[in-house]
């Protein structure tokens, strides 16, 4: 592959990643004024650039593509960016798009990097393996469609509580490191991963949300889990409650799960989930119980739309592994889950809390029903403002947590 230049246009955070990656690999990218110039020049393209505007990027660059070369994109959506590749690029191009499913401040090393070949031969893929081999991530081969599916099994979900999360404790002006009911065990990992999210770029999230039909349904739904369930605790209905999680439960981490048949073990030992928080306990205080709503939900969401979350194990993104693993270690421990269910109904500690959450849950949910993109915008800058103090903190806790955590997971069974 001797004078093989390779392309990037748009450079938002995950392309400049991997522009400083395949840089410092030794690939040429070269530095050009425009996309013509990049599409002209290059014989292997990606654009990096966000999905509510990918369609009219390439249709502005896609006719200069150089003669027989392969493009892709870097979108979390991959129907709309196919579309817009087949609608604008020659015939002679081939298409293979990408997808790193983890975000740029993330170690690609052994992360799962999604492969499309669309319309290419098998020659073109070898070359985009070669190019991104120094990324050493794991590659996953699928179709545009089965990576729709499973972006939007393993990431719509989560993010979509974790934004509700921030939106709850923004809408009730709290800090909940600062509170004693939110520092420690499953809480260390809820408000970490909350940050992590909000100190992103918002259309990270907005595309993946708005753009993938089977993400809209997910979150749709998990806004009903959420308000059915809030609706239970307030008839304190305890075994209505008990009756529908352990339902629940079972389907979800029933005998088919390999966690659930005991296969590989859980993903997160309690001692990780203390390891890491922005706040101190106070030394004469005990942990206070939480209903946990939001994991709760997940499970409720899971079993209503019959997703199994192991399926995807081999596409899930670090978020996600985290997620799961703090839902499973609930779910695991009856007791817990016992205290947690008795807590929701009787316990008020947490109602204004949990309402805020309800809310925030519905809203964005409407939010991504209708594809507003600025609402959704708007919506997310509220609220990373209200946190952004405390990212820089967060982001060394977080990337501490991440990599125990990663190491932790890696070995196991996908």
């Amino acid at each position: 592959m001797e004078n093989f230049v390779v392309g990037l246009i748009g450079m938002g955070d995950m392309g400049k990643m991997y522009a400083e990656r395949l840089s410092a690999a030794g690939w040429r990218i070269e530095i050009c004024p425009n996309g013509h110039y990049v599409s002209r020049a290059s014989d292997y393209i990606i654009y990096s650039v966000e999905a509510a505007v990918i369609d009219r990027v390439i249709a502005q660059y896609g006719p200069s593509t150089k003669l027989r070369a392969i493009v892709g994109g870097q979108t979390s959506c991959k129907s709309p960016e196919i579309a817009a590749f087949e609608a604008h690029l020659p015939a002679d191009v081939s298409i293979i798009s990408i997808h790193s499913l983890h975000g740029p401040t993330v170690e690609p090393a052994g992360q799962p990097l999604v492969l499309v070949q669309h319309r290419a031969p098998d020659a073109a893929l070898h070359k985009v393996e070669a190019v991104l081999a120094c990324l050493r991530s794991r590659y996953v081969y699928l179709s545009a469609k089965e990576h729709d599916r499973i972006t939007a099994d393993t990431q719509a979900v989560t993010h979509a509580a974790f934004l509700s999360m921030g939106k709850a404790w923004h809408a009730n002006t709290q800090f909940p490191w600062e509170l004693a009911r939110y520092v420690g065990g499953i809480e260390n990992v809820k408000i970490n991963t909350m940050l992590r999210i909000y100190s992103q770029k918002w259309h990270v999230y907005a595309g993946l949300a708005i753009l993938n039909p089977e993400a809209k349904k997910q979150i749709a739904e998990y806004a009903r889990s959420v308000t059915d369930l809030y609706k239970i605790m307030l008839e304190g209905d305890l075994p209505a409650l008990r009756q529908r999680m352990f339902a629940a439960r079972d389907k979800v981490f029933g005998a088919n799960s390999k966690w659930g048949s005991g296969a590989s073990g859980p993903l997160l030992q309690p001692a990780v989930l203390s390891s890491f928080s922005l706040g101190t306990p106070s030394p004469d205080s005990t942990p206070r119980p939480n209903n946990h709503l939001s994991l709760l939900a997940m499970v409720d969401c899971w079993a209503n739309l019959g997703t199994v979350p192991y399926d995807h194990m081999i596409c899930s993104t670090p978020l996600f592994r985290l997620r799961l693993g703090v839902t499973e270690y609930l779910f695991g421990d009856e007791a817990m889950l016992e205290e947690t269910l008795t807590t929701a109904v009787s316990d008020l500690t947490y109602r204004s809390d949990d309402l805020e959450f309800t809310f925030a849950a519905r809203a964005w949910a409407e939010c991504v029903a209708i594809g507003h993109f600025e609402t959704y915008e708007k919506r997310f800058l509220s609220t990373q403002e209200f946190f952004k103090p405390r990212f820089e903190e967060a982001k060394i806790i977080g990337n501490q947590m991440m990599k125990q955590i990663m190491e932790g997971v890696k070995d196991k069974p996908q």
